[in-house]
């Protein structure tokens, strides 16, 4: 049986997902201007997109409704709905901005719409692809500066801040910097569950998370906790996504899929449906940090196959298949992507160990510009997959 041997916290955390077709019938207002209009709608628990304007039928239009278009979402309400843990909730200002920004891209302009801001590099676990490998220097950024980062890149057009480590759970401060992402953008959490409480939950709940994604290699326990290098790591993700749903957070499993579990590509799927995960994001393992020597481990042609028909077939909870994204629109580093390590550079992405200038010298607006001259920006293969 799928989901067999994934521990007693995984059945503990077990949870009625909400009904994403709550919304049925109600229209959610994604862009109107004269050029384009789209509206979603939710039918049978799945996405419907309607188009229509003079920019409806470009190529990519049509590939961003697709990636909603028949899709669960990641919830439905009567007044709200959220089609994905990566994306503004419908109504807002930041999904607002993020349409605009997307509709700006057509002619030519770039805007980092996703930053990355690893505050601290403090983590208990050693996990063995690890993309940002502690240094041992204790390396972090003080609240002060996160705050400042924040408010450049909301000025630039950010309409999601991650927070990422490390473990960023570790760091006493977060609530207080979740709270300072203002309406302008929605802010999500990586964690392996390490340090995650449910009075943390709540504190960021309260100071305006959008949701946790919560880390997974493998569904099984044993295989979870030896990829992360520490015994009960995988008992802390289940706990993290239990506090989550109970603080009326969105939950994402982020899986890094390599060759070895793409076996569990069912049994992941199901443990995010019995854990109410709101969406289930797979992720194509890189060679970076501490796999930066490892060849041949990214997924064949066989795995990518496997993976879209999986991911064509499957029911509700959501999946976000970043592969799928990946080809519909070529590489995200320094065309809609940056990130900040605990040492205040600036790279084009987290797995691409490139700095194009620190926080401390001036501001993110000069480095972003700079990295217009990224040579990758919308390739369709990643330059650290080997």
């Amino acid at each position: 049986m799928a989901g067999e041997g994934t521990g007693e916290e995984a059945k503990e955390a077990t949870y009625k997902s909400k009904d994403t077709n709550r919304g049925a019938g109600d229209s959610y207002q994604l862009y109107s201007s004269p050029l384009l209009r789209a509206e979603a709608r939710v039918e049978n628990g799945l996405v419907k997109i309607e188009t229509s304007g003079p920019l409806s039928g470009l190529r990519l239009i049509r590939s961003a409704m697709q990636m909603f278009e028949g899709q669960v979402p990641s919830q439905a309400e009567k007044n709200r709905l959220c089609l994905s843990t990566w994306i503004p909730p419908i109504p807002s200002r930041a999904f607002s901005r993020l349409a605009d920004s997307r509709v700006r891209k057509l002619l030519g302009w770039r805007t980092p719409d996703q930053v990355t801001i690893s505050i601290t590099e403090e983590c208990p676990n050693h996990c063995a692809h690890c993309a940002l490998p502690n240094s041992g220097n204790r390396l972090h950024l003080t609240p002060e500066t996160v705050k400042d980062v924040i408010g450049q890149v909301l000025e630039m057009g950010t309409t999601l801040v991650i927070f990422d480590g490390g473990e960023p759970a570790l760091y006493r401060e977060l609530p207080e910097l979740v709270a300072a992402v203002d309406d302008r953008a929605i802010s999500t959490l990586f964690t392996s569950g390490a340090g995650f409480t449910a009075s943390l939950a709540g504190r960021l709940k309260d100071a305006g998370l959008y949701a946790v994604n919560v880390s997974l290699d493998s569904p099984i326990e044993e295989e979870h906790d030896l990829m992360r290098g520490r015994e009960g790591v995988f008992s802390e993700a289940m706990q993290a996504v239990r506090y989550s749903r109970e603080a009326g957070l969105l939950v994402d499993l982020y899986v890094v899929l390599r060759r070895e579990n793409m076996v569990h590509l069912e049994w992941f799927h199901d443990l995010a449906r019995r854990t109410g995960a709101n969406e289930l994001t797979f992720f194509e393992v890189v060679s970076t940090g501490r796999w930066s020597d490892r060849q041949n481990i990214a997924l064949t042609p066989d795995d990518h196959a496997r993976l879209d028909e999986f991911v064509r077939n499957a029911k509700g909870p959501r999946i976000f298949s970043v592969p799928e994204a990946y080809r519909h629109f070529g590489c995200f580093a320094a065309g809609s992507w940056m990130h900040v390590t605990p040492a205040g550079e600036v790279y084009p992405c987290s797995c691409y160990p490139e700095s194009w200038g620190s926080i401390f010298d001036e501001p993110v607006r000069k480095i972003w510009g700079r990295m217009g001259a990224f040579p990758y920006k919308k390739s369709k293969v990643c330059p650290m997959r080997k």
